[in-house]
């Protein structure tokens, strides 16, 4: 099974091909092919190669398939003994993503051979 571990948004992710991932709203369109460049790991079966921290050569692209907001996450400050309270809440923007192609490209050195 081949799959890779990216970060996106200060979050890491275990995708592989064919499936769908929910991460936090990235700027394109919906419809519109992605791409992540920052690939920490990739798993193709009988080699397993880890960045450090990123892996140069590879990345994994995908196709936004709709962008959203999510549930509503509350946010609340509370200070002890002084009756002070605050309770608000957002809802943040999410984008899902279906993984098409996890590919290894050229380095720069084989591109100029």
């Amino acid at each position: 099974m081949k799959y890779a571990v990216i970060e996106q948004g200060g979050k890491q992710y275990k995708v592989s091909e064919g499936e769908t991932v929910t991460v936090d709203k990235v700027e394109t369109e919906e419809g519109k092919k992605f791409s992540f460049e920052k690939i920490l790991m990739v798993n193709s079966g009988d080699e397993v190669v880890i960045g450090k921290p990123y892996l140069p050569n590879f990345k994994v692209d995908g196709l936004v398939m709709k962008q959203y907001k999510g549930k509503k996450l509350d946010v609340f400050k509370f200070k002890a003994k002084v009756r002070y309270r605050r309770q608000m809440g957002f809802r943040p923007m999410l984008s899902d993503i279906k993984i098409e192609k996890i590919s290894k490209s050229a380095s720069k050195r084989e591109k100029k051979d």
